[in-house]
């Protein structure tokens, strides 16, 4: 069984930065991609980005381009997200979730596109 897990979250000022991890404790993972989700209180979760683990692709919601940054270490089984210049709005829990090879032709930016998901790590950013 894949598991994922979180780390890095924090409260942070506006404009302020945050790396995201994302440990697959077990090393057990082997299949297309990672990606990053987030939840704000009363909202749907939503697509944040998603990193390929073999050529290192990427793909990112236009509300965090040019400002998040998703890389990967596959010795260390773990992905990081970079925040920086962070928002209010930017407020929520972020998971990680690993997208098997099947699942992976759904596309990447629907939850149920992804096989495994991590419990999240809570992100406040104050105004």
């Amino acid at each position: 069984q894949v598991q994922l897990v979180e780390s890095g979250g924090g409260l942070v000022q506006a404009g302020g930065s945050l790396r995201l991890s994302c440990e697959d404790s077990g090393r057990t993972f082997s299949g297309f991609a990672v990606g990053w989700f987030r939840q704000a209180p009363g909202k749907e979760r939503e697509f944040v980005a998603r990193v390929t683990r073999s050529g290192g692709g990427t793909n990112y919601a236009d509300f965090v381009k040019g400002r998040f940054t998703i890389s990967s270490d596959n010795a260390k089984s773990t992905v990081y997200l970079q925040m920086n210049s962070l928002k209010p709005e930017d407020t929520a829990v972020y998971y990680c979730a690993a997208q098997g090879y099947y699942r992976a032709r759904y596309g990447y930016t629907e939850g149920d596109a992804y096989d495994y998901w991590g419990k999240g790590t809570q992100v406040t950013v104050s105004s």
